[in-house]
């Protein structure tokens, strides 16, 4: 199958889940449960037909398996959560430009890891880099779903898309859960990165831009945590704290690849 019509066929697939979740519903129905079955199998059938077995480090993969990731991420808290699922209208759209991104930049990507290289070391770090990553990013996006709702509370003017948004105090519970899981995760990835780095060079930590980055979000959101526990910290001003966490994976991530493989392609 052409590799662009593929593509194209995974961003129609994040369509009808937007649209189902913008709907006024008290509780997700089959329909909603259909339309995000669909939304997880469009990226992830790109993610395994693409790489063929092989995986491809490149901007264009980096963003596909981002979105496959963080949907997979967000079933699992839209299943387990009582209000997750109405995060749909801030999800939906955001993953759906990532895939735009990624259609956009697809022809940037390099062959795929030679054997040889892909150590059960580099595989280990590479699901723990795209699991951190997508947690973080539902995250994310609850962070911006409880400043959404902070500010149309103090505007006492509610808009469309709050009414659909899940309750303020629902929003910093799912971000507060999520950022544990991720520093626990993010601390894996941190270890196997290390472990990759020793296997290769016999130095532990090798100072560049990616590791620079992710070790500083790794402080961010422990910080966060840590006054959080301590004084209660949340509103807009742990949504902002948030994001830039988010921001300085989201630099070390899948802005590195970009920085490499497209800007200095």
């Amino acid at each position: 199958m052409n590799p662009l019509l593929f593509s194209l066929s995974a961003l129609c697939a994040l369509v009808p889940v937007w649209l189902a979740g913008m709907r006024h519903k008290d509780a997700p129905d089959a329909l909603y449960w259909a339309t995000l079955t669909v939304a997880l199998a469009g990226p992830l059938a790109w993610v395994i037909v693409q790489m063929a077995g092989a995986w491809r480090p490149g901007f264009s993969t980096t963003l596909w398996v981002t979105v496959a990731g963080s949907i997979g991420v967000f079933i699992l808290v839209a299943a387990t959560t009582a209000q997750g699922w109405r995060l749909t209208p801030l999800i939906a759209p955001y993953l759906l430009l990532v895939g735009m991104l990624a259609t956009i930049w697809q022809q940037a990507s390099p062959p795929p890891l030679q054997a040889a290289a892909a150590t059960g070391w580099v595989h280990s770090h590479i699901l723990v880099s795209v699991a951190t990553y997508s947690v973080v990013t539902v995250a994310a996006i609850a962070a911006l779903g409880a400043f959404l709702q902070e500010r149309a509370l103090k505007r006492k003017r509610p808009t469309a898309l709050t009414r659909r948004l899940p309750a303020m105090a629902e929003c910093e519970s799912l971000v507060v859960r999520l950022l544990a899981l991720g520093e626990i995760v993010l601390a894996l990835g941190l270890a196997t990165g290390m472990a990759l780095q020793y296997a290769e060079t016999g130095t532990l930590l090798q100072l560049n831009h990616k590791s620079a980055l992710t070790v500083a979000a790794f402080l961010v959101i422990g910080g966060l945590l840590i006054a959080h526990y301590r004084s209660g910290v949340r509103g807009r001003s742990a949504a902002r704290i948030v994001l830039l966490a988010y921001l300085l994976l989201t630099l070390g991530y899948p802005g590195v690849k970009f920085v490499t493989d497209v800007v200095m392609a």
